[in-house]
């Protein structure tokens, strides 16, 4: 795994590779009582130093997800809350898990056409287009849309989890969302080097997202490759 420097408001690389063990954790690539392999040879394995590595693991084990025992080592909690940066993040790699990033394509602020659902209570929005990678695999792209009326987003202080943004930037976050999973086929403005050209059919999800409020405030499209990630609902 590489974990994201380029972006300055990138997540730190200890929370990455926190949120990297968190994904594994519950797609069942780790499972509960298993013991992690020794910090020196983990951190050499994710190329970070054993004091980041160190930092990752107390995160989990403040969620409850790692029991560290003196003299033993580190176990995996299953049973612990995963309340994750990404927790409503559902696309992961066929063999499960992968940490997420993205690489931002554009952000407007433009009123919104008249094919997209009603959600929000403006006529405008903040429209970003991303193209998502998990770990260093590119599987997707996505257009977000964010209703004024919640805020406006400013790409530069954009990081790779829009709703962390959400609520450290705009002073909400988001509560539900809704998915409707289907085909579709990629948009124009897909990037050459995304895995499949414009217009052919891939994976398509559709997520309408709330805040406390009673309507959505924010609606998103996505296009994943199926031959590169799976949607994956876990029910708990």
């Amino acid at each position: 795994m590489t974990t994201n420097n380029r972006n300055p408001n990138a997540l730190p690389i200890y929370v990455q590779i926190a949120e990297l063990l968190i994904r594994e954790i519950a797609a069942g690539r780790m499972i509960d009582g298993e013991r992690l392999p020794p910090e020196r040879d983990m951190a050499a394995e994710l190329k970070v130093s054993v004091g980041t590595l160190r930092k990752s693991l107390a995160e989990l084990e403040k969620k409850g997800m790692l029991e560290r025992i003196q003299g033993s080592g580190n176990y995996v909690r299953e049973t612990g809350t995963q309340n994750s940066v990404y927790a409503m993040f559902r696309l992961e790699l066929p063999e499960g898990g992968g940490l997420p990033r993205a690489d931002i394509l554009s952000v407007d602020q433009v009123d919104k056409p008249a094919d997209l659902p009603e959600f929000g209570a403006s006529g405008r929005g903040s429209r970003v287009r991303r193209m998502r990678y998990l770990n260093d695999t590119i599987i997707a792209v996505e257009e977000i849309w964010l209703d004024e009326s919640a805020g406006r987003i400013d790409r530069n202080l954009l990081s790779d989890s829009l709703y962390r943004y959400y609520q450290h930037q705009l002073g909400f976050w988001i509560t539900r969302a809704e998915d409707r999973v289907s085909v579709g086929k990629l948009p124009g403005w897909t990037p050459e080097t995304f895995t499949k050209p414009a217009g052919e059919t891939v994976g398509y999800i559709e997520r309408f997202s709330w805040s406390e409020k009673a309507e959505p405030v924010e609606f998103s499209k996505t296009w994943f490759d199926p031959d590169r990630a799976t949607y994956v609902q876990r029910l708990k």
